[in-house]
């Protein structure tokens, strides 16, 4: 079964879309069969390429290139730190700083999945701004200077907020309505479902020079329905 998914803008050169989360970016190595981003491009549009990644749990905004040319001037912007990539992000516990920069290397871990801060590991620059504050979360805009690997989730995570939902950098696997709401009253012979039950975090805008006009462009991808009702709860149970 293909996966539905929205095409923000399109023309001879790129494709932009808003990715939803579950689906991956590229095929997976060990089953084919498996639903991807550039595999349904493909399917659709012919000639696709690959030039950023999202993790298969982010949602949001992802470009893809049209021809060899167009894929070549956007991974130049890419590997020159031209592309402004914005993340939203919820995160646990209050950030008392407004905004702060994170310039911690990272380096894969070698003795599982994801990376590890380290002397050793490669340079990376994280700014973080201050969205809003709930009492038990916060909600955040994350520059991604860099845009290395699990970049975002290792350098929350090492700040001391991992994000509000996930289990490799954090210890939550989903968000509960009953972590935050006095009296939650279950009906009986059911279970609660969660309101978000994978990474809290979602890319809301990318901004680059078009590859043929050579102008900057800007696309913006809306919350989807778990995040926005995760801010729902939070704004409604956990306000400050």
């Amino acid at each position: 079964m293909k996966p539905n998914i929205n095409i923000i803008f399109e023309d001879q050169d790129i494709i932009v879309i808003n990715k939803p989360s579950g689906l991956l970016t590229i095929p997976d190595r060990y089953n084919h069969l498996l639903p991807s981003a550039i595999s349904s491009l493909k399917s659709k549009f012919g000639e696709c390429f690959v030039v950023h990644r999202l993790d298969k749990d982010t949602s949001g905004v992802m470009v893809f290139a049209k021809n060899a040319e167009a894929h070549r001037k956007l991974n130049l912007q890419f590997d020159n730190q031209q592309v402004k990539k914005i993340y939203h992000a919820i995160v646990q516990g209050i950030l008392q700083k407004d905004e702060l920069e994170v310039d911690i290397p990272l380096i894969q871990n070698p003795n599982g999945v994801g990376v590890l801060p380290s002397i050793r590991g490669k340079e990376c620059l994280s700014i973080i701004k201050v969205i809003e504050r709930f009492k038990v979360a916060t909600l955040v805009e994350v520059n991604l200077v860099t845009g290395r690997q699990h970049q975002l989730r290792a350098h929350v995570a090492a700040i001391g907020h991992p994000l509000l939902v996930d289990d490799l950098y954090g210890e939550n696997s989903a968000f509960l309505l009953s972590s935050i709401k006095r009296r939650y009253n279950l009906k009986k012979n059911t279970d609660e479902k969660p309101i978000i039950s994978r990474i809290s975090m979602h890319s809301c805008s990318i901004e680059f020079i078009h590859p043929s006009i050579n102008q900057t462009v800007k696309f913006e991808a809306p919350y989807p329905k778990d995040f926005g009702a995760t801010l729902e709860v939070l704004r409604k149970y956990a306000k400050l």
